[in-house]
């Protein structure tokens, strides 16, 4: 008898130009970091997000690790971010020397709450020194509010959009709402290079110094370095699977809308499971559809419940506050993120994933009932 396969969680989607360009880079010998795609990849995010440079970068940790060090962050400051994210967003933070800011979330978008931060400018003043607000899961945080608090205090904001690559703020693309953007690619994003991220700016001289200290800082063609950086280079091979996918992004983002919006049907009028809000500021890219359970058991249940029906479910983030490393951080908390932390769990939402399969989930899901909210 033939076993129900299972339902994986995000998969790459690689049914374009991927392999052909892959080809092309063998056949051409252009694999490592100073091939021709690296530079188309740069020229098609730039374009993409609306702002004059890009740069790529072998993920999306080093991308923002190399946005704070150019916006001038480092030992002794403080840099503002959510604390309910993927621990990348603070493990960089670190990275650069500085201190994260760790700010509640609100409950209308899950993302970066402007009020935790007007009173965190209150609290710290010059100790910050770079506002990073997350698009969670793909949807745009409150970039009006956000960057209009960081101006008055002429602090840079940096975009973690790292999976929100095609979502849209008031109509404008991510990516260029505020000083520079960071982007991830790795295997479970809408556009994957396997690995891979990327800095987006329209900031001429930041975008150089990135691109400087990704390279060992190197001086030219010869071996002299101005300062300690860092091998943070895409190879070529990577930059070509980005560009195959970029060219079907639109009808990428268009499936991942079209599954959360059958899966919002589907959960319309429960009491037990709750959509991630998405605010009418911004278009959603929807890259990881989640759903908010009652507390951590709840969530754990459910994951457990789908797995006996081979569908791969996973507890997304915890609040960085309650975590080991970023304990001792300095805080502005509501218990938005306290609440949220370990309860949100992110169901099967890749681009090939049909409506068949789809079905298979949503029927999975009416047949469990957890606490209610």
């Amino acid at each position: 008898m033939t076993e129900t396969p299972i339902i994986p969680l995000a998969v790459p989607d690689l049914r374009g130009n991927e392999a052909a360009y892959l080809a092309r880079c063998v056949a051409e010998n252009w694999v490592s970091s100073a091939g021709p795609q690296v530079r188309a990849l740069e020229a098609r995010m730039a374009q993409l997000c609306g702002v004059d440079h890009a740069v790529a970068t072998v993920n999306g940790t080093t991308a923002l690790h190399l946005a704070l060090i150019t916006a001038g962050v480092g030992p002794g400051d403080l840099v503002a971010i959510p604390d309910f994210t993927f621990v990348a967003t603070a493990n960089a933070v670190v990275h650069a020397g500085a201190r994260a800011l760790l700010l509640d979330v609100t409950e209308q978008s899950w993302t970066l709450d402007p009020t935790c931060l007007a009173r965190a400018f209150d609290d710290h003043g010059e100790a910050i020194t770079a506002v990073v607000p997350v698009h969670a899961l793909g949807h745009p945080a409150d970039m009006d509010a956000i960057t209009a608090l960081a101006r008055a205090h002429d602090v840079p904001v940096i975009e973690d959009a790292a999976g929100a690559v095609g979502a849209l703020y008031r109509d404008r693309p991510v990516g260029g709402l505020g000083d520079a953007a960071i982007f991830s690619f790795n295997g479970n994003k809408t556009v994957t290079a396997g690995g891979g991220g990327a800095i987006t700016t329209q900031e001429g001289n930041w975008a150089g110094r990135a691109r400087s200290l990704s390279a060992q800082a190197r001086d030219g063609d010869a071996y002299r370095h101005g300062e300690v950086g860092f091998n943070y280079r895409m190879p070529n091979i990577n930059a070509a699977l980005a560009l195959a996918q970029l060219e079907r992004l639109d009808d990428m983002v268009a499936i991942k809308r079209a599954i959360a919006a059958r899966y919002d049907d589907a959960l319309a009028g429960r009491e037990d499971l709750a959509p991630m809000p998405r605010p009418d500021w911004a278009t959603s890219a929807c890259w990881l559809y989640s759903v908010r359970c009652a507390d951590p058991a709840v969530a754990v249940a459910l994951v457990d419940h789908l797995a006996t029906a081979r569908i791969t479910a996973r507890v997304a983030w915890q609040s960085l506050s309650g975590q080991t490393p970023f304990a001792a951080m300095p805080t502005h908390l509501t218990g938005v993120a306290a609440r949220l932390s370990g309860s949100v769990v992110s169901l099967p939402c890749s681009t090939s994933l049909g409506e068949a399969e789809q079905q298979r989930v949503i029927a999975a899901l009416a047949e469990w009932r957890g606490a209610c909210i």
